[in-house]
């Protein structure tokens, strides 16, 4: 049977109303006006909810989806449970990618939180005693950092090259013979009071009614590479609302708020 051009018509029509619904969803993506970022609580979370306030005016909804450790919010991530998660530094993202092979990428830096080392029964880590225990996260990134500050403080030294992320087994010199024990970063408040020195990030120290400035015995300078940053899936890092977004974070009322709220134990990065 011969076709005439009419009959065909209706087909090719359809057809392409196949492709443009299949189409449908990416586009969607990319316009989309509602998104679901991750974050971990404290510093994070209520830098956020000023955030969300400002990214409404600009018609971006966000619901905040709090998370209590530093990885389940990457992996979320790369699922497509969440647009986009706040909670890390760079050092742990690239960490991340290269162990679990997420394409994520960064999109703006938020503000640094200066890691701190606290203890309950000494003012200063010079007074700590022979082989006191030094509770440390036990994430690469987190306990690398602390190694470092304890370095910068004169209480260890480490091998040469260790970069960002050494372990206690790059450590070349203990003088006093310290016990370092690995924790999962949001258990270790918790664990201060057993321990003779704990190194906290400064989200969850805030938590437990810490401050950074006031109570910790060594803290991190304001030029510390760990500046926490905002990131979205690879596919995401052009689309508009991961520009409205960085857009609402990077405002004199974002970054008044943290000024105002931290009393400098937050730095705004932007």
């Amino acid at each position: 049977m011969t076709f005439t051009l009419p009959r065909l018509r209706p087909l090719l029509a359809a057809v392409a109303l196949g492709a443009a619904t299949l189409a449908g969803p990416a586009a969607a993506q990319d316009d989309k006006t509602s998104i679901r970022i991750g974050v971990t609580p404290g510093t994070h979370e209520e830098v956020m909810e000023v955030v969300r306030d400002v990214a409404a005016e600009k018609g971006l909804t966000i619901e905040i989806v709090p998370f209590t450790d530093y990885v389940l919010p990457n992996t979320a991530l790369a699922d497509g449970d969440l647009d986009a998660n706040s909670f890390q530094h760079q050092p742990y993202l690239d960490q991340q990618v290269k162990d679990r092979g997420f394409d994520l990428r960064t999109i703006a830096k938020n503000f640094v939180e200066p890691m701190g080392i606290y203890s309950e029964d000494y003012k200063s880590l010079a007074d700590l005693p022979e082989g006191a225990q030094v509770a440390i996260p036990n994430d690469p990134t987190n306990g690398g950092r602390a190694l470092l500050l304890l370095e910068r403080e004169g209480v260890i030294d480490l091998a040469d090259g260790v970069g960002l992320t050494p372990s206690p087994l790059d450590i070349a010199e203990n003088p006093k013979d310290l016990e370092f024990t690995e924790v999962d970063a949001a258990q270790l408040p918790r664990v201060l009071p057993d321990v003779a020195a704990a190194a906290i990030n400064t989200n969850y120290a805030l938590e437990a009614g810490l401050n950074p400035l006031k109570d910790a015995v060594a803290i991190e300078s304001a030029d510390s590479p760990y500046a926490n940053i905002v990131v979205v899936q690879g596919e995401n890092l052009d689309a508009p609302w991961a520009k409205t977004l960085v857009d609402a974070y990077h405002t004199d009322a974002v970054r008044q708020f943290i000024l105002d709220r931290f009393e400098g134990a937050v730095v705004p990065a932007f």
